[in-house]
Formats: structure tokens, C-alpha cells, sequence
């Protein structure tokens, strides 16, 4: 395999799932007590950079031969919990979408139609031996999706602005920007609920409510007492500090919503406007790469 870069890989944001260890069936259970005493566990940064050296070799590797044995792990109320990479899962998942998201002749030539076939019928084998497997670990590209900023509120906005150059944090001694959200589970299915009430009560079925739906039965199937995590990930690298300072989207959406339920077009349209100039300018930043 190719040496890994130490340089940034940006663009993808993240939400995720942190179980606590009860949550796990031995052997897991002890698998990730004994990763979480770990001084060396790799970051969201390494997990990117080792699935873009996959795609490196003739022909490519679209998905990890074998399912990866890393997490990330944070603490609760002194309490462990740990959110599994689940890496090949993710790569199958993404793969199925990779369609929407390329035009046929990119794609053809980044992944090679028969590497995406063996791949495929990969997935479906394993899905036959594992029905009930989900990924605790969501991303996305370009973008935070707008139903994810329900699960959070803007008292959990933490922000970090950095420190040295931010493209190469890490690699000069300085510190990468950080813009996140955690909350409790339990609190985020219940602003998933109370949500989904108000959309349902007062506008048409839409991205926003199937893409809440959706979120909501993701999160069903975790530990009542996980921690959810809204991560900008390498968005942070790509949107000008001054945007990542002002940018309080789970405020908007909060406020749209509220909005809503008051039976205020006026200040809802207003909050969703704030909401689309913010993300279309990140979007646009992808065009002009």
C-alpha cells in the first residue's frame, strides 16, 4: 500500500454514534475496553486518507477486503463509549450511492464497472450472513444535511478555531480547527420526534422530512444512553474561519422550525434563507475545485 499523506484531506462532515461498552456482545466488549486504553488511536483524518490509498492501486480496492478493527472513543459521565469505523460497511454503503453523485464517465474511470460489480455481489453475500448491520457512522460531502442539525441544539455548539495553518495542522505543530455538536441520545430522538410533528403538521412531505425520518430510525437502533456526535470534519479546513465563527446552523434550523410550529411563514422562510446562502457557498466551493 502507498504511504500514507500527512497532508489534510478535506470536505466530508460527519455524524456519529458512541455506544457505551455494554452495548457490545463479547468478544467485542473486550476487544474495545482494551482499544480504548490505546495512547495511539488513529483519527477520522488517518481513516480518510487509508480509504483514498485504496483507490490508488490497478485496479482500485472500492472496498476494504476486511472489516476494520478501529473506533473512535470518547467518555460520558465516566463512562466509555466507543463509535466502530465499520469502514468496509461504509464503503459498500457508499459505493451504491457513488451513482448520484458522479457522472457515469468519472466514475467509470475512478471505479472500473466490473470493480463495482465484484463489490456488489461482495455486499450482498455479507448482508445475507449479517441482516442486521448498521454503520455508526454517517458523512457526507460538501455539505452538513439540514435534518442533522435537528438532532443538536446551538448550546452544544463547540468551536475550536485552531491554531498555526490549518491546511497543514499537525504536520507544522499547529491544531486543527474543530466545529462539533454532542448531545445525549435520548435528547436528539426527542428533538427528531417533536420535529417530525411540526413538518407533518404544517408543510408537504419533503427532502427535509424524509431525510429526518430516515436519520430517526438510524438512531432506534442504538443504546439509549450513546452520545450522538455532528462533527464538520474536514469542512473546517475549506470554509474561512470568519464562516465557521458565525456559522450557527443548528440555530437556524431550531429557529425555522419554532418558526413553524408558531405559524410564522415569514420568520421560517427567513431562517431556511440564512440556511441555503450558507451551504450554497460551501457548495460552490466545490465547483471552483
Amino acid at each position: 500500500m502507498p504511504k500514507v499523506s500527512s497532508v489534510i484531506v478535506p470536505y466530508a462532515s460527519y455524524l456519529r454514534v458512541y455506544e457505551p461498552l455494554a452495548a457490545f456482545p463479547e468478544p467485542e466488549r473486550s476487544h474495545w475496553a482494551r482499544y480504548a486504553r490505546r495512547p495511539d488511536r488513529p483519527s477520522y483524518q488517518d481513516e480518510l486518507r487509508r480509504s483514498l490509498a485504496d483507490l490508488l492501486p490497478t485496479p482500485p480496492v472500492a472496498v476494504p477486503v476486511q472489516e476494520s478493527a478501529d473506533a473512535f472513543v470518547t467518555e460520558v459521565g465516566g463512562v466509555v463509549c466507543v463509535c466502530p469505523w465499520r469502514t468496509r460497511l461504509r464503503g459498500w454503503q457508499a459505493l451504491g450511492a457513488l451513482g448520484r453523485e458522479l457522472p457515469a464517465p468519472v466514475l467509470d474511470a475512478v471505479l472500473p464497472p466490473l470493480v463495482r460489480h465484484q463489490a456488489a455481489q461482495d455486499y450482498e453475500r455479507w448482508q445475507t450472513r449479517n441482516p442486521d448491520a448498521r454503520p455508526w457512522i454517517r458523512s457526507a460531502t460538501w455539505q452538513v444535511p439540514l435534518n442533522w442539525f435537528v438532532l443538536v441544539t446551538d448550546e452544544e455548539r463547540e468551536y475550536d478555531k485552531g491554531s498555526g495553518d490549518a491546511g497543514q495542522a499537525g504536520a507544522d505543530g499547529g491544531t486543527a480547527p474543530v466545529l462539533r455538536y454532542r448531545t445525549p441520545m435520548v435528547q436528539a430522538r426527542r428533538r427528531v420526534a417533536r420535529a417530525l410533528r411540526t413538518l407533518r403538521d404544517t408543510i408537504d412531505e419533503g427532502p427535509l422530512t424524509d431525510g429526518l425520518v430516515d436519520v430517526g430510525r438510524w438512531l432506534e437502533e442504538f443504546h439509549p444512553r450513546s452520545l450522538v456526535e455532528l462533527d464538520y470534519g474536514g469542512l473546517v479546513h475549506v470554509v474561512p474561519a470568519g464562516e465557521l465563527a458565525a456559522d450557527h446552523s443548528a440555530a437556524d434550523v431550531a429557529a425555522g422550525i419554532e418558526a413553524l410550529r408558531a405559524g410564522d411563514g415569514e420568520a421560517a422562510g427567513e431562517a431556511y434563507g440564512r440556511l441555503v446562502e450558507r451551504w450554497r457557498a460551501v457548495r460552490d466551493r466545490r465547483s471552483a475545485n
